[in-house]
């Protein structure tokens, strides 16, 4: 049985597949020639496996996700935003229409803002983490928002956080030119909240985040053949191991890895020359 109320199952289940698909080449196999397009630093592989006792297989895994993980988060944004296109009073402008926002909440019968009473409109402007934006670009939205509540008295706007510091709905108040502002109507607010102000229903991101595993799970499942990558970096890395005049396999493997980032310097070329 569905448990959301607010969207269906099948605009949930589509969405989470529309990220998914986000991701594209990041869901591409890494071979040993893209796991070194960027050339890694062998000495910090080197010293994460001996430090963090691991193996080649989890370090060479471990440095595949990170690299994969780089870009990722734009993906995790697109989810953030986009699913307020299927809840009700919400749309999702395109990219820089409608004064940029990322999402538009409209309600006829009032939202209600606490500490000030009731607006018909809040215009939103998404973050990721409460300290991903410098002071110019804090100074940059907290001006739009001012133009904003000037062009329309009956709005609020809000810097809607996913990861907030704590669960929350305050005013927001920042610098601009070297001097603390702040207004009633422009607030700082946790995802959680957003979503019990749009949906009616206070524990909304809970229930979603609770349904969430098992969609993309099946998501995933749906998908399968198309987006599961299979590396094969390790497996290239044993092959140029086994070729080394070492006595251990670790050893000849971290000769490989060596090799990959000083493969040109005096002593690794052409071997142990």
């Amino acid at each position: 049985m569905w448990k959301l109320n607010f969207i269906s199952e099948e605009d949930f289940t589509n969405h989470v597949k529309s990220t998914i698909e986000k991701y594209g080449e990041k869901l591409e196999s890494f071979d040993l020639k893209r796991f070194n397009k960027n050339i890694i630093d062998p000495i910090k592989l080197i010293f994460d496996k001996i430090v963090y006792q691991s193996s080649w297989d989890e370090i060479v895994s471990n440095e595949i996700f990170r690299q994969r993980d780089k870009s990722n988060n734009n993906d995790i944004g697109y989810f953030h935003q986009r699913i307020f296109q299927y809840i009700k009073n919400c749309h999702v402008p395109q990219n820089g229409e409608e004064g940029g926002w990322d999402v538009v909440y409209e309600n006829a019968d009032g939202i209600a803002i606490p500490e000030v009473g009731i607006v018909r409109t809040v215009y939103v402007e998404m973050k990721n983490k409460h300290n991903t934006m410098n002071s110019a670009s804090a100074s940059k939205t907290f001006i739009k928002m001012q133009n904003q509540l000037l062009n329309d008295d009956d709005c609020a706007c809000f810097l809607v956080e996913t990861i907030a510091q704590n669960s929350q709905n305050i005013k927001w108040e920042t610098t601009v030119d070297k001097k603390k502002v702040g207004h009633k109507l422009i607030r700082r607010v946790s995802l959680d909240q957003f979503y019990a102000i749009v949906t009616g229903q206070e524990n909304a991101f809970y229930q979603m985040c609770m349904t969430l595993p098992s969609v993309i799970e099946k998501a995933v499942k749906e998908l399968d053949g198309t987006i599961v990558p299979h590396d094969t970096v390790i497996d290239e890395l044993k092959e140029m191991a086994a070729k080394q005049n070492v006595a251990t396999e670790d050893f000849a493997i971290a000769m490989a890895v060596y090799m990959l980032g000083f493969g040109s310097y005096k002593g690794f070329y052409c071997g142990n020359d």
